[in-house]
C-alpha cells in the first residue's frame, strides 16, 4: 500500500440486488428476498448477543422496499418487532426505492411507490432519507421529484453500463440533482453494484467484471487475499491519478457472487482481517446509505449542480414486448381514469387502486426476462417466466378495467337486457379542456333499430349534432372542459341512402378517383376528398408518392408540416436486421448482440425503409374520411397505414397495422415522425416525460443519452405561433440520434450540425441476454396528429398529447340516470 499518497476510508453497502426474473421464477425470488432478511435479522442478533463477535459491524442496507414488503405480509410478529428496531438501531436500512424502475412509470405510480418506504418509516420511528438503484443507469426527470416529495434526500445510483453509459462523464462522483420546481435531491453517481465483489470483500464472492486483470477471477478462489490487495491498492491509485476529491469511497457488495444474492456476515471477518493488516493506510467499514450520505455532507468539496432529465439506456426493453407494453400504457391510463371519477375511492378501494398498482410495477420493473432468453429461446424458464413478466400487464388490464366497468355501473352505467336505451354519458378525466370524436357503440343484434337512418342528439341543449355512422357505431364530435361531461340519446329515423353517377366527377366504375374534376359537380361534396395521390380536409392536403407520405400542407396558414430534411416519408417504416454468421447457431446469434455496445445494432446492419406500393380510400363523412396506404417492407409480410383525416379539424388519427414476420437475429423497427410545426422561426421539440415536459438534448444532465428517450403520452413541436402534437398511446421509445451505425453521442457533444432525426422506435430484440428472442406477431400502433395555433406554450401542447392520448371516457347510461 506504500504507492498511496493519502489514507483512504472504503465505505462498504451490503445490499442484493434486486432482479425480478433473471435469474430465477419471479415468485422464487420473492422467497429468496425474504429469507434474506430473516438471515440479516439472524446475522444481528447473533451479532448482538456475543455469539459472533467477528461479524461486529455488520450492517444491512435493503436495497428496495419491495422484499420488505413481501417480509412483513410473512413476518410474525416477532419478527415484525426485531425488524423494526434493528432499522431504528442501524443494523438495517430502508431504502426509499420501490423496485428498479424502467421510465414507464408515470408520475403517480412514482409518487405511490415511492411514499412506502416513508410511511412504514414514518411509523416505526425511523424517518427513511436515502434510496438506491442498482443495475438502471437513468431516471425521468420526475423521478428526482417523487423522492423529495416522499421525504428522501439522497440517491445512491449504482449503474451498469452493460449497453449503458454513467452521467457526467464519470463515476464515484456526487451531485445535486435540481428538479424541474427547483428543489434538489443528493445523487452519488457510483460504481457497479457488485463492485466491492470485484474488490475482494466478500469471501467465496469474488469477480471480474468492471476489472479486468491478470487474475481473471471464479467466485470462489484460493488467493482471495492476493486478489484483494492488489485490486485495492490499483483502484485507489487510479482514483488518486484521477484527482479524486475526496479520501474515501463508496462500494455496494453482495454476499453471493450473484444478482439476488444473500446477506454473508463473514464479510465482516474478511474487513476485520484487513484493517488489522492495512487499516492505518486503508480503512473498511461496512455502512448504510445515510451514513455514507452524512459523511459526503461534512466535505468541504464543492458538489456541483445539475438541472434536467436523465434518460434511461436501460428503458429499451420495453420495446422487445411491444404489445404488451401497449397494454401497460392503457391499464396505468385506465387506472388514472378511475382515481379521476372516483377521487373519494367510494366505488374502488385504496387496496384495489394499489393492486392494481403493484400488477403495473412488476410489468415496468426493469428485469425483461430469464438470462438465457436470447440463446436458449425454447428453454422452460425462458418461457415461463416470459409468460408471467407479461401476466402483469394482462392482470394490470384486467383489474382496471374492471374496476372502471364498477364505476360506470355505479355511476348509471347500463348492463345488457331488453329494451336497453341508446343514451350514453361522456366525460373528460383530463386535465385540460378538448375536442375529441367520440364513438357511440351498440351490439350487432341492435343494427336493425336503425336500418332507416338515425339522428344524435345532445340532451342539455336537445340540439341534434353532426354524426357519422360506422358498423356498430356512431361518431359524434364533443368538446368538453377538464372534468366536463355529457348526455347523448340516439333515436332511429327515416332518412334516404341512394346516390346516383355524376356527369362532372371524375371517378369512374372502378370508384378509384384519380382524376382531379375539371368542372365543379355541383353536388353536396364530402368534405374530405380522396384520390389515388392525396387526400384533402379543408384543413389538410397529404401527399404520397412510392416512399410514402411527402406532403402535409396546413392549409389555413399553407406551411408544409414535413421537414424538407426528412430522410423518409411520414410513418414510412424502416427495418434493421444484424446478420449473425450463422443464423441457425445460437452462439452465433448471441455473439452478433454481444459486440453492439451502445449502438444497439451491428456494423453490417442491413437497413432497409418501405416502399408504399397501394392507396385505397375506405370511407367519407361529415366527420372524417378514411385511406389506406399499403407498404412493402422487409421483415413483414403486411404494413398498412389507416389515415382518419378529420373533416372539423386540424387533426389525423394513424394506425400502424403490421404483421412482423419471426426473426431470430436482432431487429429494430422504427416509424419515421419527420414533423415541424411550420413555424418559420426556431421551434422547440418537448417530449412528455414522467412528471415533466422536457426539451431532449436541451434539459438534461451532461453525459447522458441523446438517441432515444422513453416518455409517457407524446411529444409536441411549439412554435411562436402555434404546435404541432403527436399523441404516442402505445409506444414509448422515441429515437432521436442517427440510425447510422457509429460513435454515440453523449449530452454536450452533440454540436448545431448533429443529425437529428424523428423516429417512433416501436421494436427491438437486440438485447444477447433477457430479451424477448422473437418480435413475430401481428400489432396495431396508434398516432394521433394534430396541429393548432391555440397552443403555444409547452404545457398546453403537452397537456394535449395527454388529453388525446387518453380520450374522452363514455359508456351507455341508463334512460333514467
Amino acid at each position: 500500500m506504500n504507492k498511496l499518497s493519502r489514507k483512504w476510508r472504503i465505505f462498504a453497502i451490503h445490499h442484493s440486488h434486486t432482479d425480478i426474473g433473471y435469474t430465477e421464477r419471479q415468485e422464487r425470488i420473492e422467497q429468496y428476498h425474504v429469507d434474506f432478511i430473516r438471515q440479516a435479522l439472524n446475522i444481528s442478533k447473533e451479532m448482538r448477543s456475543g455469539k459472533r463477535d467477528e461479524w461486529k459491524g455488520f450492517k444491512w442496507t435493503c436495497e428496495t422496499f419491495w422484499a420488505v414488503e413481501q417480509f412483513l405480509k410473512e413476518a410474525n410478529e416477532e419478527e415484525k418487532r426485531d425488524f423494526a428496531e434493528a432499522v431504528r438501531r442501524g443494523d438495517i436500512e430502508l431504502s426509499g426505492t420501490y423496485l428498479n424502475m424502467t421510465e414507464l412509470a408515470d408520475e403517480e405510480l412514482l409518487c405511490s411507490i415511492h411514499s412506502k418506504a416513508a410511511k412504514y418509516g414514518q411509523s416505526i420511528g425511523s424517518p427513511v432519507e436515502s434510496a438506491m438503484t442498482a443495475d438502471i443507469n437513468g431516471y425521468s426527470w420526475g423521478y428526482a421529484k417523487s423522492l423529495l416529495d416522499a421525504g428522501i434526500r439522497h440517491l445512491f445510483s449504482c449503474i451498469h453500463t452493460h449497453h449503458g453509459m454513467f452521467a457526467l462523464g464519470r463515476k464515484q462522483i456526487p451531485f445535486w440533482w435540481e428538479t424541474p420546481d427547483g428543489d434538489k435531491l443528493l445523487v452519488w453517481n457510483g460504481e457497479h453494484y457488485m463492485f466491492g465483489n470485484e474488490l475482494g470483500l466478500c469471501p467465496d464472492g469474488v469477480g471480474s467484471y468492471m476489472i479486468r486483470d491478470e487474475f481473471h477471477t471464479p467466485a470462489i478462489v484460493d488467493n482471495h487475499y492476493e486478489i484483494m490487495s492488489t485490486r485495492i491498492e490499483r483502484y485507489l491509485s487510479k482514483l488518486e491519478e484521477e484527482q479524486y476529491p475526496y479520501d474515501f469511497v463508496p462500494v455496494m457488495v453482495s454476499g453471493l457472487a450473484t444478482d439476488n444474492g444473500s446477506p454473508n456476515g463473514d464479510i465482516m471477518k474478511v474487513l476485520r482481517s484487513w484493517n488489522e493488516e492495512h487499516g492505518d493506510e486503508v480503512q473498511i467499514e461496512m455502512s448504510t446509505l445515510s451514513e455514507f450520505f452524512r459523511h459526503l455532507k461534512q466535505q468541504d468539496a464543492e458538489i456541483p449542480v445539475y438541472r434536467g432529465d436523465w434518460p434511461d439506456w436501460w428503458s429499451d426493453g420495453v420495446n422487445s414486448t411491444p404489445m404488451q407494453t401497449q397494454i401497460f400504457k392503457d391499464a396505468q391510463r385506465t387506472l388514472r381514469k378511475i382515481k379521476r371519477l372516483d377521487p373519494q375511492q367510494q366505488i374502488v378501494s385504496s387496496t384495489e387502486l394499489s393492486e392494481i398498482e403493484n400488477q403495473l410495477v412488476m410489468y415496468a420493473e426493469h428485469t425483461w426476462g430469464y438470462h438465457a432468453s436470447i440463446h436458449s429461446p425454447w428453454d422452460w424458464n425462458v418461457q415461463m417466466l416470459e409468460v408471467r413478466k407479461l401476466a402483469y400487464a394482462a392482470n394490470a388490464s384486467r383489474l382496471a378495467h374492471g374496476a372502471l366497468d364498477r364505476v360506470s355501473n355505479v355511476k348509471g352505467g347500463s348492463l345488457l337486457h331488453p329494451k336497453r336505451a341508446f343514451r350514453y354519458r361522456v366525460i373528460n378525466t383530463e386535465q385540460h379542456a378538448s375536442t375529441q370524436l367520440v364513438e357511440f357503440k351498440w351490439d350487432g343484434f341492435e343494427n336493425e333499430r336503425f336500418k332507416d337512418g338515425l339522428e344524435v342528439v345532445e340532451e342539455q341543449s336537445g340540439q341534434v349534432v353532426p354524426y357519422q355512422v360506422g358498423q356498430q357505431s356512431v361518431t359524434v364530435e364533443v368538446e368538453l372542459q377538464s372534468g366536463e361531461q355529457k348526455h347523448y340519446f340516439i333515436r332511429p329515423v327515416k332518412s334516404s341512402k341512394a346516390r346516383t353517377t355524376s356527369n362532372y366527377k371524375l371517378v369512374g366504375a372502378d370508384t378509384i378517383y384519380d382524376i382531379e374534376d375539371i368542372y365543379p359537380s355541383g353536388e353536396k361534396k364530402d368534405l374530405v376528398i380522396i384520390s389515388q395521390h392525396d387526400v384533402e380536409s379543408p384543413f389538410v392536403k397529404i401527399c404520397w408518392n412510392e416512399s410514402g407520405i411527402v406532403s402535409w400542407v396546413n392549409k389555413e396558414t399553407g406551411e408544409e408540416l414535413i421537414r424538407k430534411d426528412r430522410e423518409h416519408g411520414a410513418f414510412t417504416p424502416v427495418y434493421e436486421m444484424t446478420p449473425a454468421v450463422d443464423p441457425k447457431d445460437p452462439s452465433h446469434i448471441f455473439t452478433a448482440r454481444s459486440t453492439m455496445g451502445r449502438n444497439r445494432k451491428g456494423m453490417n446492419v442491413q437497413r432497409s425503409a418501405g416502399r408504399l406500393v397501394k392507396a385505397k380510400a375506405l370511407s367519407s363523412g361529415p366527420l372524417y374520411g378514411g385511406v389506406e396506404l399499403q407498404f412493402e417492407i422487409n421483415g413483414m409480410s403486411y404494413y398498412s397505414l389507416f389515415l382518419k383525416i378529420y373533416a372539423t379539424g386540424s387533426r389525423v388519427d394513424v394506425a400502424v397495422r403490421f404483421h412482423k414476420d419471426s426473426v431470430w437475429e436482432p431487429e429494430n423497427v422504427y416509424f419515421s415522425l419527420p414533423f415541424t410545426s411550420g413555424a418559420k422561426n426556431d421551434e422547440t421539440l418537448w417530449l412528455d416525460k414522467a412528471g415533466s415536459p422536457v426539451r431532449p438534448w436541451v434539459d438534461q444532465i451532461p453525459g447522458t443519452l441523446l438517441d432515444y428517450y422513453c416518455i409517457q403520452e407524446g411529444l409536441a413541436f411549439v412554435g411562436e405561433y402555434g404546435s404541432l402534437m403527436i399523441a404516442t398511446p402505445d409506444t414509448p421509445l422515441i429515437q432521436l440520434g442517427t440510425l447510422d451505425y457509429g460513435k454515440r453521442l453523449l449530452h454536450t457533444q452533440q454540436s448545431e450540425e448533429t443529425e437529428r432525426q424523428i423516429y417512433a422506435w416501436a421494436m427491438s430484440n437486440y438485447w444477447e441476454t433477457n430479451f424477448k428472442a422473437t418480435l413475430g406477431g401481428f400489432y396495431e400502433f396508434r398516432y394521433f396528429v394534430e396541429w393548432s395555433k391555440d397552443f403555444i406554450t409547452e404545457k398546453l401542447a403537452i397537456g394535449q398529447c395527454q388529453a388525446i392520448s387518453s380520450g374522452f371516457t363514455a359508456w351507455r347510461i341508463k334512460a333514467d340516470v
